[in-house]
């Protein structure tokens, strides 16, 4: 059965430097909100809603997003999943998963928008963006994608677009006024991690080069912690996940684990990684060397 497991000072790095503020912890602005983790994670698949609940709890994260389609919020045994979420401490964020069209995917923004409202959470604003191509691959389909973006900030909207990894598309949405574009690592709940860290890495240029403060998310495929860690080196603001927690042996321990790994990433790209050399550099002083630094 899932438990929290005892976290010792070993795995407390950050709070072992009371003199240096970490700016992992600097928090993440996107669609008007402020983060205080860098880590949203979602709410399906999960055994029980306790078990959803508690996993919530462990990751650290203040953001959850949530499939607003009627039959998609309640269980097997017809419980509301909302009932499991603090509103106090949650912001909620709608999503439109599942949607196959643009039309579909407005008409089910909105509902999250009136859901929210009713609930007086601050999310009701935002949502995140799915328009899928087809149900096999679960890939965006990027035309619908873009309509629908376009649709949703004329009303006002601030939408989070899950996209490929497409650089292209990444920048035409941006254009056509997503809060945040979040291109997957690799297709939805396949747990493969980043793929090609290329093309996330040219997103991150394109969308960035004018704008450095362009929240970019990665959304979809991580499997594992190290993927979380990953993400975040190559530069992106945040994670979105489900899957990896959800789906684990032990979700509230994987939660532990992605809490910390995305802090981990993030130290790691603030604080530049050294260049990749063919050939062995020695750590030790060397005579009469000024300095062994690239740079």
């Amino acid at each position: 059965m899932a438990s929290t497991p005892n976290i010792d000072e070993t795995q407390r790095p950050i709070e072992n430097q009371p003199k240096q503020k970490s700016q992992a912890h600097d928090g993440l602005t996107v669609g008007g909100h402020t983060l205080a983790s860098r880590l949203i994670v979602g709410t399906g698949k999960y055994d029980t809603l306790e078990l959803m609940r508690d996993s919530l709890a462990a990751s650290g994260s203040n953001a959850v997003t949530v499939a607003v389609r009627r039959e998609r919020m309640y269980d097997r045994s017809g419980q509301n999943v909302l009932d499991y979420i603090d509103p106090s401490k949650y912001l909620l964020l709608p999503n439109t998963a599942g949607c196959y069209s643009a039309t579909d995917a407005v008409r089910v923004a909105k509902l999250g928008r009136e859901i929210l409202r009713a609930l007086e959470n601050p999310g009701s604003n935002w949502v995140k963006l799915e328009v899928l191509g087809d149900s096999k691959t679960l890939l965006p389909d990027p035309v619908a994608t873009i309509e629908a973006c376009k649709t949703l900030v004329a009303d006002g909207f601030a939408v989070l677009c899950y996209t490929s990894d497409d650089p292209i598309v990444a920048r035409r949405l941006k254009e056509a006024g997503a809060a945040s574009v979040m291109p997957a690592g690799s297709p939805i709940g396949s747990g493969q991690g980043i793929l090609n860290p290329n093309n996330l890495q040219i997103i991150l240029e394109y969308l960035k080069e004018d704008d450095p403060e362009y929240p970019v998310i990665i959304d979809a495929g991580v499997g594992t912690a190290s993927d979380v860690s990953v993400a975040f080196e190559l530069g992106a603001d945040g994670v979105l996940l489900n899957s990896a927690i959800a789906h684990a042996r032990d979700p509230i321990r994987m939660s532990v684990a992605m809490k910390y790994a995305a802090i981990a990433g993030r130290e790691a790209y603030l604080s530049g990684r050294i260049p990749k050399r063919l050939y062995a550099t020695a750590s030790s002083p060397e005579e009469g060397v000024i300095t062994s630094r690239p740079w």
